[in-house]
């Protein structure tokens, strides 16, 4: 590992590989056939052991190559050796090669918090709808998301038996988004998306008031803010509580750092907009 590489770009470039691995894990759980599902609080909150295998692989991958980091996953898992097959040591090489803005060349290790979803969209993923499924690792400092990772296990799916499975999308504030072609959506359309999965009245009428050329009712986080930056939707609208920062941290990053060159032209939960990005949670490994 190169000693001029700042903490920052280190850690991004091993949770570009990190999440390069998990898309695998995403990929091999369902290939298995048995996606061990339980309900976690109601029959629309899920978890998989695709959701578990990918959490201890990310978490303890990280914790490995960064002990002092904070590390913070949406499952609550007991304590357990992590099989040594679900550890990446690698690193992205091409992130390493950019610059790290000069605001954080300076960060140190403890004071960067991680959080981990790592199935967002869950329950699209036991249905079948492949496509709505990332997993997002954002990079927090001093109250602010400030780097994050999306992989798209499932990227490519439809363009048929040989096609080439998943990419990963990163971004760093101050320099920029990677992984994928920023488009704008058609002129003169205004078109929505939002949750598929938990609606209600207030996000209906939401909705409704912005009287919008199409509405796109699809599952994840992360799956959304991809359909903003390249040109399916024009808006993600989701005017109720429900989003974590795990579900928040990475998509935020890479939105912003959209927005530092062609201006922000999205919206956001008010929630997810005052988030404070802040450790205030147990550290989960």
């Amino acid at each position: 590992m190169a000693c001029g590489h700042t903490v920052l770009m280190r850690l991004v470039a091993s949770a570009y590989a990190v999440a390069q691995k998990a898309g695998m894990i995403v990929r091999r759980v369902i290939a298995e056939g048995d996606l061990g599902i339980v309900e976690k609080t109601c029959a629309t909150d899920l978890q998989t052991k695709a959701d578990r295998l990918v959490q201890m692989s990310i978490c303890s991958s990280l914790a490995r190559k960064f002990p002092k980091l904070t590390i913070i996953g949406e499952e609550d898992l007991p304590p357990e050796e992590v099989d040594q097959e679900l550890i990446e040591d690698g690193q992205w090489e091409e992130i390493l090669k950019q610059p790290c803005p000069s605001q954080y060349s300076a960060i140190k290790e403890e004071d960067l918090v991680v959080w981990v979803d790592p199935l967002d969209g869950t329950k699209e993923y036991t249905e079948g709808l492949l496509d709505n499924v990332t997993v997002l690792i954002g990079i927090a400092y001093e109250g602010k998301a400030i780097a994050g990772v999306i992989n798209q296990p499932y990227y490519n799916y439809q363009a048929g038996p040989d096609a080439v499975l998943g990419r990963t999308i990163w971004g760093v504030l101050g320099l920029g988004a990677f992984g994928f072609q920023l488009k704008e959506v058609p002129a003169g359309k205004h078109i929505i998306t939002t949750t598929r999965s938990h609606s209600n009245q207030l996000v209906m009428d939401c909705v409704t008031a912005m009287n919008p050329d199409d509405v796109l009712r699809v599952g994840g986080a992360g799956n959304k803010i991809i359909q903003l930056i390249e040109g399916k939707a024009s808006a993600y609208v989701f005017a109720s509580p429900g989003c974590k920062k795990w579900d928040t941290c990475a998509p935020e990053v890479i939105l912003h750092a959209v927005g530092e060159f062609i201006g922000p032209y999205y919206i956001w939960k008010e929630e997810a907009l005052r988030n404070n990005w802040k450790h205030n949670d147990p550290i989960s490994h």
